[in-house]
């Protein structure tokens, strides 16, 4: 009979039984291993289908500065909205945005807190917002706090303001 070696080309390894803390060890790394793999949806077959950290998840909101150009453009959205809603004799305009969220839908939605006030332009006089400065006289000075939410769809110059709640 031919030596051990002469049959697979190395010597027989001794055979040992693992301890139980290794078995606990190996367990615990195989529980954590699974767990990893069911959150992330296990490995990705190639670069493309790999997540884009881009700090943006679709579907969840998220903070954005209240002076970013898709707020500020979204927030006089809002107005133009109230504007074309009220009665008021003069327009209103966008004072100050305190809070601004975006959450990627099909295209972005803005959610704004956003503080309006009333201009010196007239309504019937149709003039350009930026060049309307804000109501000085105390009798016809007023702000108003809005909340509004505004769905833009850029790729097919979109919007939609389907809220607006003013007070």
């Amino acid at each position: 009979m031919l030596p051990e070696k002469a049959l697979h080309g190395h010597p027989r390894l001794p055979r040992t039984v693992p301890t139980r803390a290794a078995m606990q060890a190996a367990g615990t790394l195989l529980a954590f291993c699974c767990l990893v793999v069911s959150t992330t949806g296990g490995p990705s077959p190639d670069t493309c289908s790999q997540d884009i950290i881009s700090g943006v998840n679709p579907g969840f909101p998220k903070t954005i500065k209240t002076n970013d150009p898709g707020v500020l453009q979204a927030a006089r959205h809002s107005v133009e909205k109230f504007n074309n809603c009220t009665n008021d004799m003069f327009l209103f305009k966008e004072s100050r945005i305190t809070r601004a969220l975006v959450q990627i839908v099909k295209g972005l939605k803005y959610m704004l807190e956003v503080e309006i006030g009333r201009t010196t332009c007239k309504k019937n006089q149709h003039p350009r917002l930026d060049d309307c400065d804000f109501q000085t006289n105390q009798t016809l000075k007023r702000t108003l706090s809005c909340y509004s939410e505004v769905w833009v769809v850029p790729w097919l110059q979109q919007f939609e303001v389907p809220v607006l709640r003013c007070h």
